[in-house]
């Protein structure tokens, strides 16, 4: 190995380890608690190496955002496709959205509710497969404001829910009435 694919390697190494750190104590004490000075402790390297890294905070949010709209589109497209009847299948999709939004509360947060800037065009496949979801029930209906109309639901949900906003165990039931108009 060339001494600049091991500067490289390590690099890369560090930009992974400060997306991780940061996603954990996001998770652990929410995004306010997020700053390039605790992160630089944490990681154990200087603030300036960070911005080498990144270009301000936002940006390391920005790269937190974007492995979750990889976790989650893998996550959806697995819902999805385990399930031949397209029913099912929405229904799946929509139980897994709002599953990995409670899961992984601040993910999630980075993923819709921070600013990402351009990070925010990463979504573009989970809500391809909400289409493909949405498509055999609705047909060329304009299937893309549907899935639109679904996603935002479903975000309302999540946002809501995580914000105690709504009664406590009528989560299934909120999912039976908007899933009706798709007879699921």
């Amino acid at each position: 190995m060339s001494i600049q694919q091991r500067r490289e390697r390590e690099r890369a190494d560090r930009h992974r380890l400060i997306v991780a750190t940061a996603r954990d104590l996001a998770e652990a004490e929410g995004w306010d608690a997020v700053t390039t000075r605790k992160l630089a402790q944490l990681v154990e390297y200087s603030q300036p190496v960070l911005y080498s890294h990144f270009k301000d905070r936002d940006a390391i949010v920005a790269a937190v955002a974007i492995e979750g709209f990889v976790e989650l589109t893998a996550q959806l497209h697995q819902a999805r496709t385990a399930h031949e009847s397209p029913e099912r299948a929405l229904r799946a999709f929509a139980e897994t959205y709002l599953e990995f939004a409670r899961t992984r509360p601040a993910l999630y947060d980075a993923m819709f509710l921070q600013p990402i800037g351009e990070a925010f065009n990463e979504a573009e496949p989970s809500f391809v497969e909400l289409v493909a979801a949405l498509e055999p029930l609705i047909g060329a209906t304009d299937v893309e404001t549907y899935a639109e109309t679904v996603w935002c639901a479903l975000h309302g949900i999540a946002a809501l829910t995580k914000g105690d906003r709504l009664r406590a165990g009528y989560e299934e039931a909120r999912l039976d009435r908007l899933l009706e108009r798709f007879h699921v």
